[in-house]
């Protein structure tokens, strides 16, 4: 049953199908193949109840801020803020794309979203400084992987509502993990320049950063808004998702001018293809884990891995492990349907903190986005800079390993995830 399923994955993938085709085939097939007699109207009723907690409804939003703001004037002043403040470091410009992948990250909850609203305007840059293609696309990938872990990380929405764990609770869980990328990642990028010994740009005067500031700074209200509205009790984090909303119509409608009617029209038809996109793929995996579930293969085969009584240690390992390899291949969104049920019962059984694993897990999903050889974000750069699949990967690897040593800190040092919630909700 595994060799099927395997194979059946792989083929379809080098034929070209849709990942939602594969998953919907799959479930079909195992249940035609291996079970019969089973009532097909389940499958049907397993994906409708994937769309069914409320939370997921803060997704369609989240993006529709992000479009609203990347189709008006808030880009641009964003790229001058932190080039006013970053950009004459040695460095500066990879580490003006990180900043700005935070900063843009904190408003789409997206790492797509994110390479295509920062690499268009910062490639350009990154290669007038005198940065290979394969660097630059290398580190917009994989810099917009602190768009899925900071607030409003889709990724953490979608394990909040896949695991039962407070979406509030683990934005805050996300901020320290995010901040400890953008710091190795600045690090990487100012020791790189030196090696390479690649110039600065001029610095601007403090009257130019003000300017800068005051343009641009008016962006920092969306993280404000999201965060201070949670945690103050004023709204939910649906509400939040709404409040975006607002606040991006006001800013580029009102405060900018710079929103026309096409521009709105375009946002919301791109929101609508995408989170339909989402959803869909949402209810695949939910459906694929309950016919995996019901033929009873993660029963058969999780107890040989797990062993009879796993260590809080072990079993954070092993899910690192398997959603790392998993996001190499498939979707981390449907990974997450998919895995969660599996792991929960060993996840209960040892005592592993939910807003921890969530952090490691979402961690591990946006590393496998930006990671050979399906990850979902190489494809995204294929498409927006027109740029040969091995030239995006070529630089990848240390970028990756950076990654991963910021998930080891983070096992090793739990606090970098759990201070902010331990004193927001009392978490232990």
């Amino acid at each position: 049953m595994l060799t099927f399923l395997g194979v059946g994955a792989f083929s379809m993938l080098f034929m070209g199908f849709p990942f939602v085709v594969i998953l919907l085939a799959l479930a079909l097939l195992l249940t035609l193949i291996f079970v019969p007699d089973f009532n097909l109207m389940i499958v049907v009723q397993q994906v409708v109840h994937g769309f069914l907690p409320p939370a997921l409804l803060c997704v369609p939003m989240f993006i529709l801020a992000a479009e609203i703001v990347t189709r008006g004037e808030a880009g641009d002043r964003l790229i001058n803020l932190v080039k006013a403040y970053l950009g004459h470091l040695p460095g500066g410009i990879p580490i003006c794309t990180t900043a700005a992948c935070v900063l843009f990250g904190s408003v789409s909850g997206s790492t797509q979203a994110t390479v295509a609203a920062i690499g268009r305007p910062f490639r350009p840059l990154l290669l007038q400084s005198g940065y290979s293609s394969s660097f630059s696309l290398a580190l917009i990938i994989n810099a917009s992987d602190i768009a899925w872990l900071i607030p409003p990380s889709i990724g953490l929405i979608v394990y909040g509502v896949a695991n039962s764990t407070s979406i509030g609770q683990l934005f805050l869980a996300g901020i320290g993990p995010g901040v400890l990328i953008f710091v190795m990642f600045s690090i990487f990028c100012f020791f790189y320049s030196k090696f390479k010994k690649i110039g600065t740009i001029p610095s601007v005067s403090w009257h130019e950063r003000w300017d800068a500031t005051r343009k641009g700074g008016l962006l920092l209200g969306f993280p404000i808004i999201i965060l201070g509205g949670i945690y103050t009790g004023i709204f939910s984090p649906t509400e939040a998702s709404a409040a975006s909303v607002a606040y991006a119509l006001f800013l580029e409608g009102v405060v900018y001018r710079k929103l026309s009617i096409k521009h709105l029209r375009d946002a919301l038809l791109f929101t609508g293809v995408i989170t339909a996109v989402c959803f869909i793929l949402v209810g695949g995996g939910q459906i694929l884990s309950y016919i995996l579930s019901y033929l009873q293969i993660p029963q058969a085969i999780m107890p040989l891995i797990f062993g009879p009584d796993p260590s809080a240690l072990k079993v954070i390992v092993i899910i690192n492990i398997a959603y790392f390899v998993g996001c190499m291949f498939m979707g981390p969104v449907v990974l997450i349907f998919v895995l969660s049920p599996i792991f929960l019962p060993y996840v209960a059984q040892a005592g592993v903190n939910h807003v921890l694993l969530g952090t490691l897990v979402t961690l591990q999903g946006a590393i496998g986005s930006a990671t050979p050889p399906f990850g979902c974000d190489i494809f995204s750069a294929q498409m927006i800079f027109r740029r040969p699949y091995f030239e995006i990967i070529r630089e990848t690897p240390v970028f990756v390993f950076i990654l991963l040593l910021v998930a080891v800190t983070i096992v090793a040092f739990p606090d970098i995830a759990l201070f902010l919630p331990s004193q927001a909700f009392g978490l232990r």
